[in-house]
């Protein structure tokens, strides 16, 4: 199927489910799993599931893949401690995490993984694999990320640009990052992540700032061209470059911030980058969740909560003074800097 006809089905399947749909309902199908509206109005039989839970400003995503395994991406900040994913496992009566990806160390991203592998190592069916960038942080979320793993002897991958795994029907492939790298620039060596079923594609980068995303566009090439985009660092400025735009061409995005971000997330520059390539945004600040299903050859979004999905649009809905708050930091964890005690040492971790 050529992208063209690709994006006719997104937008079509889009106006036909009335864009954002009522609150995802709770009901159980008859194994106990949640069946969101949208996935019956898919014509295809395996559907894939791609959560973006809002988890205020941090990032959170679950994957139910067609073949019954569970992927969760990042956990939110460690203030929610995981109760966000966990709430949405429970819900769904899934009591495994076959794959739990650690995008970065900062404690926006994994602040809710070690109380996730607590809770399926001692009360569920365990985690399967852990994947990680490889470049340590120094925090005390980090330090008890390390911990559950280690207690729970859960598998510990280290993984990098090439790397590739199955989930079903659906490939999960690294871009980032690099084999080669030597730099411990935690954001740039954060994991990329591309997802792919059927003739549907899913990007989602991390805090990959502009450097990481100029090398990506030159090293890999047609592997960043996408269907679903999550914005990069929230939608900060910092990402989303428009080199990197136009190498990705998505025809919509979830941008995972919350509405009154500290860091005027996203930026305006971002949400006019988007518009201006008339992509289809949504933002867990305005949408709350938001659940993107595909059969790999329609698209089909449902949202928690109603709102424009025009970029420009979504300039509206965030606070007035949005734009002249904190820039993001750089380096140090949240977590850290919150309850006042200094960073941790660095550790060595031994991957297999």
């Amino acid at each position: 199927m050529s992208r063209r006809a690709l994006l006719i089905l997104v937008v079509t399947s889009v106006v036909l489910l009335g864009g954002c749909l009522e609150a995802l309902p709770s009901e159980y199908s008859a194994d106990g799993s949640a069946e969101p509206s949208v996935v019956d109005e898919l014509e295809g039989d395996d559907v894939l599931e791609i959560h973006h839970l809002d988890v205020g400003q941090g990032d959170a995503t679950v994957v139910l893949a067609p073949n019954g395994e569970t992927m969760v991406i990042d956990s939110g900040d460690w203030h929610d401690d995981g109760e966000q994913v966990l709430s949405f496992l429970e819900d769904r009566g899934i009591d495994r995490v076959d794959h739990l990806v650690s995008t970065h160390g900062h404690s926006d991203h994994i602040g809710g993984h070690a109380t996730i592998i607590e809770h399926v190592e001692t009360k569920g069916d365990g985690v399967g694999a852990v994947y990680d960038s490889g470049v340590a942080h120094t925090s005390e979320t980090y330090d008890g990320y390390l911990d559950a793993i280690e207690t729970h002897d859960v598998s510990l991958k280290q993984v990098q640009s090439g790397d590739t795994f199955d989930l079903g029907a659906v490939e999960a492939r690294i871009l980032n990052p690099p084999a080669d790298s030597t730099s411990d620039d935690i954001d740039a060596n954060g994991v990329v992540l591309r997802l792919d079923h059927g003739d549907v594609s899913y990007l989602t980068t991390g805090d990959a700032g502009a450097d990481a995303e100029s090398r990506l566009a030159e090293t890999q090439g047609n592997a960043l061209d996408v269907d679903i985009y999550q914005a990069g660092h929230h939608g900060s400025s910092t990402s989303s470059t428009p080199a990197f735009l136009d190498a990705v061409d998505p025809s919509m995005t979830v941008i995972s911030s919350a509405q009154d971000s500290q860091y005027g997330h996203p930026h305006d520059e971002v949400l006019q980058s988007f518009a201006d390539r008339d992509v289809e945004t949504y933002w867990t600040g305005v949408h709350d969740d938001v659940l993107v299903a595909t059969d790999g050859e329609s698209i089909a979004v449902d949202t928690a909560s109603d709102g424009p999905t025009e970029a420009t649009a979504l300039r509206d809905e965030k606070p007035a003074d949005s734009e002249s708050r904190l820039p993001p930091p750089a380096t140090v964890s949240p977590g850290a800097l919150v309850v006042g005690i200094l960073p941790l040492t660095a550790r060595t971790v031994r991957y297999p």
